[in-house]
């Protein structure tokens, strides 16, 4: 009777290692298109930047919504599930205070006492057909003035 126990255990074994190893297969993606540089007017670059971004400044315990006050480099990669963007900035305070409404005009803060830079990497995976965005990596380190 436990020949029976036994074989069962060896066959649910090899569907769990099966299971296993299709899933982590999957996990990995594979790069159609290494990175590259990409214009600074690109569309979907924009989208990206604009995105994470709006995830900068919520997570941000500053009580001022920060801007970008350069863009350094951007770079895409496309994989067979999404297009990646990898963007160095450098952002900066601006003089409005969180939350932000829709009829500021919102500046950098200059030769302040409020004046902050920060320069960050963004890497940020995009379905940009579908409205899909997701900050995969965020580097930030403040500049000196």
């Amino acid at each position: 009777m436990t020949r029976p126990w036994g074989l069962s255990l060896l066959l649910l074994t090899i569907q769990v290692a099966l299971v296993a190893s299709t899933y982590s297969a999957k996990n990995t993606l594979k790069v159609l298109r290494p990175f590259k540089s990409v214009e600074i007017s690109d569309a979907n670059m924009r989208q990206c930047l604009w995105f994470a971004m709006q995830e900068y400044n919520k997570e941000s315990e500053d009580e001022y919504i920060f801007l970008v006050s350069q863009i350094l480099q951007a770079q895409m990669q496309l994989t067979e599930w999404l297009m990646e963007f990898m963007i160095d900035v450098e952002i900066a305070r601006s003089n409005c205070k969180k939350p932000l409404t829709n009829d500021e005009s919102c500046v950098i803060e200059e030769n302040s006492i409020l004046e902050k830079r920060v320069s960050c990497n963004f890497l940020v995976g995009a379905l940009p057909w579908n409205g899909n965005f997701s900050v995969l990596k965020k580097e930030c380190s403040d500049t000196e003035i």
